[in-house]
């Protein structure tokens, strides 16, 4: 029987596997196979160290599995072995066969070998992946030349040749018509001119043993692009006609050549989908598509390099979209494997049309934003949209009128900050759907809330098409002909590819992705990653100089300002971070920009306690200058440090007050909040900021992903923060007075006043970020009555320099008219939840959980817990050095009297020098009616004491009381050093066995050893007095006489005069006795009365 197997070879990238030979040319997987490496032409060319394999195999059809170690890892990672005088050329052997080199079990079916090949450290690769087809045992038959899918010029005249793994009948076609046989033989090779342009399919057929197997790969030979105007109003990417048609238009200045490859045409090169060019652009009308189909695309510019668009809106992955949850991205396009390689590009004609529920969304005065900057990936344990938007209630609670989104276009990887942007117009997969991110901004919108994308126009890296389009591989940067981007950055702090925004083709880029972002999804505003950045004056280290005026680096954002706000929206909001010299800053600040304020170290300082660097007089726009409020101060962002971090961490103490108690931390960022929010200006806070979150920004990572504490919400301490930032959040975005351009500030040192000014009321905000009681003259505008908002005290002012007296970490807040709490104020609002309506809530924000009176203000209770009392005992006797440490859970302004003299604490109180004895006294709270008692007992202190014993040359001694360790010595020589209480020392009759103990003023306890082996009884029998001979030093001794029956007949103490006692016993009958001598180790005696 004949059997006809036809192979298709895929479709490979025209310019890799020139790259790659193997010995056997037809490799087989069951037997050694040689891998040989050129990189001549690659990333890796001409480098000097060792190279290393990141490979794996196709198995059962799915390409890079089982590969062998991971990344960046030279201990599991196949090393590769230079040639000896080619330095270009490597070699890695696969043995002793694939199934066993990659650990691939022999039941399943591997067609493919893939490698990316690496430098030691990571830094150089080649690209894009390289695949090589893997054969059974057999029949088989290869091209050795032409690499499939090579690109030839018209007339040129090429060698074909192909190869069988055993002899076999060959035949060669082009186009179907044969041009060579040959017989039983194991290569066949022609000559061919190419005389005709477009796709030439060339085919190799081998027979052998009844057995037929085929191979077929294309050429393509170059058509001259023709040179055609554009259809007028087209921008570049992707763009959908009115007819259903297509048309694509890509920016490739300098280029030759460019085919459209895709789904459309099974991405094969076809001179019908050959781009015309006008000037700088190539473009092409593909019609008659499916419009409910996703197609994916790629561009082949001058024959060599594959790109995505980069004008894409959404673009495939092959490395990472594996790891993109279903749940988070349903149905996601299949990358088309086998096909291409590289990032391709989508589209669907017909794509889901997103309704807009809000279509008139009227953005907050720039003045009066309350910005919330939040990572998706780091705010939702899923990383999606879709759960952000169950969090909108929270945040709309939370009183924020704006959301600034960490980066959100297409960045590098899944897991990251996105600050490594690669397709500046598409939107990152990983956090969800276009739509979910719409029906995302549609909910804040509703909700009053605008959306600020944070985006990054200083840089592209690697995977960005207008890097590879214009790539210097031998020096791993932007070639010198790139219209986009910079060789090299002109300033310091760069990442990734630095962008030349002097270059008309950057502007068009910057300016039509921004435009879709606003016109496709709505969004209200952008945050300018490192807008300083914008420039080609050359400072590439000189980081002062870099910050210095630069006219040019203004033009060049107004530009993009005026484009914006002309032709697009004229109230978008363009946030630079820019942290340049102040007189740049207020140039660009009187033109409309919003600028970062950064004040994070200032209010950390101030947080933790510590008066230097404590001024943050910086918050104020006035301060520098500017004509507008257009300062957007924060004291959080998501690149700086927690302020709760430092808290808890390197917070300022002293014997009464400590920064470092949680609970204490916790109160010091409500204050912090007071001088935040109350300045007039825009403002900024991080996400969770708001309850205290204390995670470092190092944790796992300065960009790693951090844990998420909802549950931090359901603590009081931690809600309280969220409370006071909502309460002066309403008062900003409702009362005039918190935005007027009337006010002055006292802020700069630890005891602070806000002072404002305005026709409605005047307020007056003073704090202590002190860690000891202050007081502070805020000078009061008026005499009168004043309002205060959280405790509902009215202050009588006489004298408008009177001054407040403040505790550690106390604030107030007074006005000349009494607020109502602005989350509500209204006789059917309970804003706190107190049970008290804010109409009649003469204390507004009473903390959740607190019971109240008529008033609304709360009846002051403690938790029954609230103190705990350590009690210190004296050290030695006589050192009356007893101690009291007393520690609050809840900082409260408290007051006890002990041993007569008067203390007040706010959360811990120490009391030294206390004599041993009972301790009566009783906590107070000052200004409530609360007293809580205690009844301690100061222990006195203790002398060394014990007792011992001696057997056989061994004293066993028993220490009853004294500290540890002790030291024990015999006739003056230290022998051991022990933490127990019991221990033997070997001793001798005679000896002198002291201990000693870690407290001199306890003694010392002393044993002169006796050894009682010569202890004896005379005369014995007795008539009536005998002599008991005792070896000790002790100077009497209890001894007690028994009849033979055991009966006690006496007992009482002799004294031992010169190591003897004398007994009488005349009195008694005669008979048989027992005494016994109660020494450390008893002795007994029988005694005979004759």
């Amino acid at each position: 029987m004949k059997i006809k197997l036809i192979l298709f070879l895929l479709v490979l990238p025209i310019f890799t596997f020139s790259q790659i030979t193997t010995n056997p040319t037809i490799p087989i997987v069951n037997s050694e196979i040689t891998i040989i490496f050129d990189a001549t032409g690659t990333g890796l060319d001409g480098y000097t160290g060792d190279i290393y394999a990141h490979t794996g195999a196709t198995v059962n059809g799915n390409q890079w599995q089982n590969v062998i170690g991971s990344w960046g890892d030279n201990t599991t990672q196949p090393q590769l072995t230079r040639d000896g005088s080619n330095p270009n050329l490597y070699t890695l052997l696969i043995s002793p066969d694939v199934f066993t080199f990659y650990g691939v079990s022999t039941s399943d079916t591997v067609t493919e070998l893939s490698f990316v090949f690496r430098s030691s450290d990571g830094t150089k690769q080649t690209n894009p992946d390289i695949f090589i087809a893997i054969y059974a045992e057999g029949l088989n038959v290869a091209f050795t030349n032409p690499s499939n899918q090579s690109v030839y010029n018209l007339n040129e005249v090429i060698t074909i040749s192909a190869v069988s793994s055993i002899d076999a009948n060959l035949e060669l076609f082009v186009n179907n018509i044969s041009q060579q046989t040959a017989t039983a033989t194991t290569t066949i090779s022609v000559t061919y001119n190419l005389d005709s342009s477009g796709s030439q399919t060339i085919k190799v057929i081998a027979t052998a043993n009844g057995e037929t197997k085929e191979t077929s790969i294309t050429v393509y030979v170059k058509t001259p692009t023709i040179n055609s105007t554009k259809p007028t109003g087209l921008k570049y990417g992707l763009n959908k006609n009115t007819d259903n048609s297509v048309t694509f238009l890509l920016q490739a200045p300098q280029k030759t050549d460019v085919l459209l490859l895709g789904d459309f045409n099974n991405w094969t090169l076809d001179n019908s989908f050959q781009m015309a060019k006008d000037g700088d652009d190539f473009w092409i009308t593909l019609t008659g598509l499916d419009i409910n189909t996703e197609f994916a695309y790629q561009y082949l510019v001058d024959y060599t390099i594959k790109v995505a668009d980069p004008y894409s809106e959404k673009i495939l992955d092959p490395n990472n979209d594996q790891y993109i949850p279903s749940t988070t991205y349903p149905n996601l396009k299949s990358y088309p494997a086998g096909l291409t390689t590289g990032i391709v590009s989508t589209f669907i004609i017909n794509e889901p049309i997103y309704t807009w529920n809000v279509t008139n969304f009227e953005k907050p005065a720039k003045d009066n934003l309350i910005i919330y900057e939040l990572h998706i990936r780091d705010f939702t344990e899923s990383d999606s949209y879709n759960e952000a938007l169950t969090r909108l209630d929270y945040l709309e609670s939370l009183g924020i009128n704006a959301i600034e989104l960490m980066p959100i276009s297409e960045f590098e990887g899944n897991d990251s900050w996105g600050y490594n942007p690669s397709f500046h117009g598409a939107l990152d997969k990983a956090y969800g759907t276009k739509n979910d991110f719409k029906k995302f901004v549609d909910e804040c919108h509703a909700r009053g809330i605008s959306i600020i994308l944070d985006v990054v126009y200083n840089q592209a890296f690697g995977q960005s098409p207008l890097a590879q389009m214009y790539w210097d591989s031998a020096n791993n940067k932007p070639a010198a002909d790139n219209p986009w981007l910079n060789t090299d950055a002109t300033h310091p702090f760069s990442v990734g590819n630095d962008f030349n925004h002097e270059s008309i083709y950057t502007k068009n880029y910057v300016k039509q992705t921004m435009k879709h972002w606003i016109n496709e999804f709505k969004i209200d505003g952008f945050r300018i990653d490192l807008s300083k950045g914008f420039t080609q004056t050359n400072n590439p280290t000189d980081v002062a100089a870099w910050g210095n005026y630069d006219a040019s680096r203004i033009a060049i954002l107004e530009n993009y300002a005026t484009d914006i706000w002309t032709n697009t929206s004229s109230d978008i909001y363009l946030i630079l971070e820019h942290f340049a010299d102040n007189s740049e800053e207020t140039v660009l600040a009187n033109y409309g920009f919003l600028l970062w304020g950064n004040s994070n170290h200032n209010y950390s300082q101030n947080t933790m306690g510590y008066a230097s660097d404590s001024d943050i007089s910086s918050m104020s726009y006035q301060e520098r200058g500017w004509n507008n409020p257009n300062l957007v101060g924060y004291m959080e962002s998501h690149d700086e440090e927690r302020l709760m971090f430092k808290n808890l961490n390197f917070g300022n103490s002293n014997e009464n007050y400590n920064v470092k108690n949680l609970n204490t931390a916790l109160a010091r960022e409500e204050l912090a909040g007071m001088f935040l929010f109350t300045i007039p200006g825009p403002k900024m806070i991080w996400q969770f900021g708001e309850l205290g979150y204390e995670i470092s920004i190092d944790e796992n990572g300065r960009t790693g992903r951090k844990p998420i504490h909802w549950e931090y919400f359901d603590d009081v301490n931690r809600k309280n923060i969220y409370n006071v930032w909502s309460t002066l959040i309403a008062f900003k975005k409702k009362q005039p007075v918190f935005n007027s351009v009337d006010f002055s500030l006292n802020v700069g040192n630890l005891t602070k006043s806000i002072v404002l000014r305005d026709a409605s009321m005047d307020v007056v905000i003073v704090g202590n970020f002190d860690i000891v009681t202050k007081t502070i003259t805020p000078q009061f505008t008026q005499t009168g009555t004043w309002y205060e908002y959280f405790t509902g005290v009215q202050k009588e002012i006489s004298n408008t320099s009177e001054s407040v007296t403040l505790n550690p970490g106390e604030y107030r807040l007074y006005s000349t008219v009494r607020l109502l709490d602005p989350r509500g104020g209204t006789a059917i609002d309970d804003s706190d939840g107190d049970g008290i309506v804010d109409t009649q809530d003469l204390c507004p924000n009473t903390p959740t959980g607190i019971a109240v009176n008529t008033t609304g203000c709360p009846i002051f209770s403690l938790p029954e817990d609230n103190f705990n009392v350590q009690v210190i005992s004296e050290t030695c006797p006589d050192k009356n050095n007893g101690q009291l440490v007393i520690t609050a859970q809840t900082v409260q302004n408290y007051a006890v009297t002990i041993n007569g003299t008067a203390y007040t604490f706010t959360d811990s109180l120490t009391v030294d020098s206390l004599a041993p004895g009972m301790y009566n006294f009783c906590i107070t709270v000052t200004g409530e009616t609360y007293e809580q008692c205690f009844v301690v007992e100061v222990i006195a202190g203790v002398t060394v004491s014990g007792k011992s014993s001696v057997s056989s040359n061994r004293a066993t001694i028993e220490i009853a009381e004294g500290t540890a360790p002790f030291i024990i010595y015999v006739n003056g020589q230290e022998v051991l050093e022990t933490n127990s209480p019991v221990f033997n020392v070997e001793v001798k009759h005679g000896d002198l066995l002291e201990v000693k103990t870690s407290k001199s003023c306890e003694g010392v306890y002393s044993k002169t050893i006796a050894l009682l082996e010569g202890i004896v009884a005379y005369p014995n029998p007795t008539s009536g007095v005998l002599e008991i001979a005792l070896p000790v030093s002790q100077k009497e001794v209890t001894i007690s006489l028994y009849s033979i029956h055991s009966q006690l007949i006496s007992r009482k103490v002799y004294p031992i005069i010169n190591g003897k006692v004398q007994l009488n016993i005349a009195n008694k009958p005669i008979g048989l006795y027992i005494v016994k001598v109660q020494l450390d180790k008893p002795v007994t005696l029988k005694i005979i009365k004759q």
